[in-house]
């Protein structure tokens, strides 16, 4: 018995249509190993991102001490003058009172 050619033409394509699924599902299954090798990718480069930021903040905060030191520094020796100039007018004045 002969199949009839609408039952054969609706038998092709639907081999066709099960083909095309059969390639969008490996097209599918490629992107899905794509998009976890991306997710993987984006996970080491916020890895990454935070050592820096840290190694950086570690940094600041040197800077920081390095600067407090620097203004400790700064206004000794601006007291230290400050006392020795005071020392010297009222030496001065004393030089003229005699």
């Amino acid at each position: 018995m002969e199949i009839p050619s609408t039952e054969k033409r609706l038998d092709d394509l639907n081999g066709r249509i099960s083909e095309g699924f059969q390639r969008v599902d490996g097209e599918v299954n490629r992107l899905d190993g794509d998009i976890r090798e991306l997710r993987s990718d984006i996970k080491e480069l916020r890895r990454e991102t935070n050592e820096g930021f840290a190694r950086v903040d570690a940094h600041l905060i040197s800077i920081n001490a390095r600067f407090d030191a620097m203004h400790r520094t700064m206004m000794r020796g601006f007291f230290a003058f400050g006392g020795i100039m005071v020392t010297l007018f009222l030496a001065l004045a004393g030089l003229q009172g005699f």
